[in-house]
């Protein structure tokens, strides 16, 4: 077994140490029994997609557990079918056998329709020989969907590496421009965007080669694995054999082409957003047909059962006999919430990574507590009780179960998403107030202050409105202590990591951290500082541009929804009550009504369900379109409330 391993993992692999300590008994028997299968052809595609993941195992462990784990599943299932099949009485086993035969003669007369019945036969006298061949198949159906899954599982991790590259490449190009100014090598400058989270896969990636280097000796080797396994084979690799060639040609080369590379890589994200701009609109055309059609289905079909006996029938299902119709309506509801929830998600990943925020959740109770009113991470955890009591009283108080936990959701959406929203409203003001501070520090770097000179008399003589507290912070850190040379740079980063913790937004950590670094590496201040500026105007124009083509998403969440609401009351309140009259006197109208199918309550009632369903759809698409998951809470929070309001005005419900 270590000889293998030691011919089948690239002994670069930073993962291989792990690989080999995680070899429990578990891992030791599956490697003995399954890692050849590594080798075969059918598996070139995994290995391949496996070099463009971070996993920690390698290929051949990954490929032995997951051989391992389908054919534990599958024996485990195929007993339990056996068992089943065993445990059926007989007359069962003849019910099926002649179900399959009538479905043979249908077919009509051959070879196969001959012997059938013989085997059939046979079979239903020995019902081991029928629960051992389902059970073999069951086994082999799971092994074959669990190994395929384990290979999409792959080519899934590799495509959300390439997507990532692609959303963080362009940043990350842009900060080694400015880097390239200062006097740091091509190793420094790789290491000090490795450094910096906010280039995501990127910067793993970057990781990996010095990784490699740090091993081989040689940064050329680490770049040139790192392009050879990269998923982003039409942006992350050709841009890294082409920094390792300009490298080589000396600082100048290096320099233009970071320059042009930042030029093109931008002009290109433009597009990509642009793309992903077309087709949010189609999402949500698509979204809007989704969320109407369901709701229009429930009310035809209340309609349809007083002139169709047939959808009052009942159908047998693991809760019990429910009808058709009924079935349809909360089959519709259920279909419309994860079309709600399919559809955020889809938003979600289109909002470009530097335009989301995600809030850290403190590890104390008391600091979830004390930051429950400005951070929404925490805000979940406290409000999570009161909306669980509202809930329980309510269903204390007699009110239907569906309506109860309704009102528990809204009670918990709707504090959370406010808190969302007054944080939102916070960042914003920090980041217009960035901008003019840079350009504040900028003009003072230019007349000649030192860094910490120009914070202090911006902090002194400018008003940034919410900004004020954190640039006092960052002058007074700046000054703490008189440092030497190389106390300074430290001082000065520490100082500035500060300043981005406590501003908190994804502009001032990308904005003020290439500060950090092209400083760090002794880049010229004037040069940093113009590029600064910059680079946090057009962060701050394309944050406004997104923030106004996304309120139109808004729109169309908040006017579906209102759009249904209106249609559900206008038939609760009209038509239902009108069909309820007519099967009343339909013995004197001479009108064939199916009694049992009016109901005026209970068909209001299923129509409230599915219009509610709708309500947290179009909340949820809302506000992920707006700000994202936490305003997604206010929105159907509030959606909810409007439409139980509604409904309870009209008497409905």
């Amino acid at each position: 077994m270590t000889e293998r391993a030691s011919t089948s993992v690239d002994a670069t692999d930073p993962g291989l140490g792990e690989a080999r300590r995680s070899f429990g008994p578990f891992d030791r028997a599956a490697y003995a029994l399954f890692a050849s299968r590594a080798d075969a052809r059918r598996h070139e595609r995994d290995r391949r997609a496996y070099r463009g993941t971070t996993l920690t195992v390698t290929f051949d462990l990954y490929l032995a557990r997951v051989y391992a784990l389908s054919w534990l599943v599958g024996a485990a299932l195929a007993f339990a079918v056996a068992a089943a099949v065993l445990s059926l009485p007989p007359a069962a086993l003849d019910s099926v056998a002649a179900g399959v035969l009538d479905g043979v003669a249908r077919v009509g007369d051959g070879g196969l329709a001959g012997a059938l019945p013989d085997a059939v036969a046979i079979t239903t006298r020995t019902p081991a020989v029928l629960a051992g061949a389902l059970g073999l198949a069951v086994a082999l159906g799971v092994h074959w969907g669990v190994v395929y899954a384990g290979g999409r599982y792959l080519r899934w991790l590799a495509a959300a590496r390439r997507a990532n590259i692609g959303r963080t490449l362009p940043s990350a190009v842009r900060y080694l421009n400015v880097l390239a100014s200062g006097s740091d090598g091509r190793r420094a400058m790789l290491a000090r965007v490795a450094d910096t989270d906010a280039y995501g896969e990127t910067a793993v990636a970057l990781r990996k080669a010095l990784n490699t280097a740090a091993m081989t000796g040689n940064v050329d080797e680490g770049l040139r694995r790192v392009a050879r396994d990269t998923p982003a084979q039409d942006s992350l690799a050709p841009f890294l054999l082409k920094f390792r060639e300009h490298a080589e040609q000396g600082p100048d080369a290096l320099s233009e082409y970071l320059a042009m590379e930042s030029r093109m890589l931008r002009h290109q994200q433009d597009r990509d957003r642009s793309r992903a701009q077309g087709f949010l609109e189609l999402l949500a055309e698509l979204f809007v047909v989704l969320l109407v059609l369901p709701a229009l289905l429930v009310i035809v079909l209340t309609v349809m059962s007083v002139v169709s006996p047939s959808l009052s029938s009942a159908v047998g299902t693991p809760l019990g006999p429910v009808t058709v119709r009924a079935l349809a309506v909360y089959g519709s509801a259920a279909f419309i919430v994860l079309v709600g929830l399919g559809t955020a998600g889809l938003v979600a990943r289109l909002r470009p990574p530097d335009q989301q925020v995600d809030y850290d959740q403190p590890a104390t109770t008391l600091g979830v507590l004390r930051t429950a009113t400005m951070n929404p991470a925490s805000a979940v955890v406290a409000f999570a009780p009161l909306g669980v009591a509202a809930c329980v009283a309510s269903l204390l108080l007699g009110v239907d179960a569906v309506v109860s936990l309704l009102v528990g959701y809204v009670g918990f959406a709707i504090p959370v998403g406010l808190v969302a929203v007054r944080r939102s409203r916070l960042d914003d003001g920090k980041d217009h107030e960035l901008k003019d501070f840079v350009h504040a520090i900028s003009g003072h770097v230019n007349l000649g202050r030192p860094f910490p000179e120009a914070v202090e008399h911006v902090a002194r003589d400018v008003d940034l409105g919410p900004l004020n507290r954190d640039v006092a912070d960052l002058s007074l850190n700046l000054h703490l202590t008189t440092p030497t040379d190389r106390t300074e740079t430290d001082l000065r980063t520490a100082a500035l990591d500060r300043f981005v913790d406590r501003v908190g937004t994804p502009m001032a950590e990308q904005t003020v951290g290439l500060v950090i670094g092209a400083l760090d590496a002794g880049s010229d201040t004037g040069v940093v500082f113009e590029t600064l500026q910059g680079e946090v105007g057009r962060l701050y124009h394309e944050k406004r541009a997104l923030r106004s083509a996304m309120l139109v998403y808004v729109a169309v969440g908040w006017t579906t929804a209102l759009l249904v609401i209106g249609i559900s009351v206008a038939t609760s309140a009209t038509v239902f009550a009108g069909f309820d009259r007519l099967a009343s006197m339909s013995s004197l109208s001479g009108v064939a009504v199916d009694p049992a199918g009016v109901d005026l309550a209970r068909d209001q009632y299923r129509v409230y369900v599915a219009t509610q369903a709708t309500m947290l759809a179009s909340g949820w698409f809302a506000g992920v379109a707006s700000r994202g998951r936490y305003e997604a809470l206010l929105h159907s929070g509030c959606l909810v409330a409007v439409c139980h309001l509604v409904f309870a005005g009209a008497g409905l419900v």
